[in-house]
């Protein structure tokens, strides 16, 4: 399908303007709202900006928006844009709208992690302890996914998905092994980590995953130009002098490093990775030089504006945002499916 937007330099400039303005919402809105100018005044004044020197600004309104909702806002971008940028990687690699982060183990292993922390008990000792064990469990699953799939230097990509399958079915039943001897303590706080979420992320959060998301989604854009040509297919690739198996490797691990670091931060989140690449490629078309920054923006944009409404729909509870994306996500995944029955594939 080709692209709709016919001004993509005018797209990316309204989805960047959107994208601040939510970001503004976000640090305003919640149980304790502060104004937007208010706000502005406090991170100017943080980022020691000429002009702004927090006149007017309360303690409580510093502290509610610098060390509380700022942090919060700065982890649901980095993981937004993780999920979104390694989705359209996944689907451009299995030539499939409906692949997502999770399909080689992300998600299954980081669960696995997550749990022998809190069976362990070393949660209790620091908040590094979760995200380092579900950052292993991840990459221990997606190495087994690799190692199972891989044949004579080769990455097959049904192998690959099915590899996938198992080894998410394995993690599952392990974690599933262990939550049965866990008490309730223990199971409320798996399940509260499972769910996903962006409350009581601190500025240790953002220095986690900032560097290996960045980095990581910085090195899928220059992969971009090897992404298109493989997209065509393997032999396609290959009569024009690309290492399918190689590259399909490279992009294989360092989305999957990506979206383990997002998850080891956030919990589980669904659907991001699904929706927003298959919304992106229907408005910009299937180039993913343009794709992936727009997935980029459009990923973060989404996940803290869920995030914000999650706080408002039942004042004063919060409905976290793992549960508000797959709110949303989940009637866009239903209708792609239909579509799949109507035409007989996706596009």
């Amino acid at each position: 399908m080709t692209g709709r937007v016919k001004n993509k330099a005018a797209f990316f400039a309204g989805m960047t303007v959107l994208l601040l303005i939510v970001i503004l919402f976000s640090l305003a809105w919640g149980q304790v709202s502060v104004p937007i100018d208010a706000a502005m005044t406090v991170i100017g004044k943080q980022l020691h900006l000429p002009g702004l020197d927090g006149t007017g600004v309360t303690p409580e309104q510093t502290s509610v928006i610098w060390h509380i909702r700022m942090p919060r806002t700065l982890v649901g971008l980095l993981v937004g844009a993780a999920l979104a940028v390694s989705g359209a990687v996944m689907q451009g690699v299995f030539g499939n709208s409906l692949a997502d982060p999770g399909i080689i183990g992300v998600s299954s292993g980081a669960a696995l992690g997550a749990v022998i922390a809190i069976a362990l008990g070393v949660t209790a000792n620091g908040i590094f302890y979760m995200p380092v064990f579900a950052l292993t469990g991840a990459l221990l699953a997606v190495g087994l996914t690799v190692a199972l799939a891989m044949r004579d230097g080769k990455i097959p990509v049904m192998v690959l998905l099915l590899a996938g399958v198992a080894v998410s079915m394995l993690m599952g039943a392990l974690t599933s092994g262990i939550l049965t001897f866990m008490n309730e303590n223990r199971l409320r706080e798996f399940l509260f980590w499972v769910v996903g979420g962006l409350d009581y992320r601190r500025w240790e959060h953002v220095y986690l995953a900032a560097g290996p998301i960045i980095i990581g989604i910085l090195i899928l854009f220059l992969l971009a130009r090897h992404l298109n040509i493989m997209v065509l297919g393997d032999q396609e690739a290959r009569s024009v002098g690309v290492p399918v198996a190689f590259f399909r490797l490279i992009l294989l691990v360092i989305s999957a490093l990506t979206t383990a670091t997002a998850v080891c931060v956030s919990g589980t989140i669904g659907f991001v990775g699904l929706v927003v690449p298959h919304i992106m490629r229907l408005l910009l078309g299937p180039e993913h030089r343009t794709l992936l920054p727009a997935c980029a923006l459009a990923g973060g944009l989404f996940l803290v504006a869920c995030d914000t409404l999650g706080r408002l729909v039942i004042p004063p509870s919060e409905v976290r945002v793992g549960i508000m994306t797959a709110l949303l996500g989940a009637p866009y995944f239903l209708y792609l499916l239909r579509k799949s029955q109507k035409g007989g594939g996706l596009s």
